[in-house]
């Protein structure tokens, strides 16, 4: 699976970014999707991650109620809908992929495949 992450950019605070996340292969559909960020001088951290059907859907604490994931499999797509963005959301943004599983976890290591990542600047 080859991922490719695109719509990051330049946004006020509290404005609004889409993500989305392109992907190669047939088996796309089968695997659980996640969207991580790292911001500069910080570990990678967990955002959100849907399940391959889209009904299993868990956030991270800090942009549950603003961000958004979903997926069309038809497409071979994932997006991530961010709204109401703050300073502290500026990250490079990476969507990845869990071969392995059918439901989405927020752990790092159990995403095997991952796109080169989206910048997503907030100024305050």
């Amino acid at each position: 699976v080859q991922l490719q992450a695109s719509g990051g950019g330049l946004v006020q605070a509290g404005g609004s970014l889409r993500l989305s996340c392109a992907a190669s292969g047939r088996t796309f559909s089968s695997y659980a999707m996640g969207w991580f960020r790292q911001a500069p001088g910080k570990e990678r951290e967990f955002v959100a991650g849907i399940s391959w059907s889209g009904r299993s859907i868990i956030y991270a604490h800090s942009v549950k109620g603003r961000f958004t994931i979903s997926r069309d499999n038809a497409k071979n797509m994932v997006y991530l809908q961010m709204n109401s963005l703050k300073p502290e959301d500026t990250a490079v943004y990476y969507c990845a992929a869990d071969p392995r599983s059918k439901i989405p976890t927020s752990l790092l290591g159990d995403y095997d495949y991952w796109g080169q990542g989206t910048l997503v600047t907030v100024s305050s």
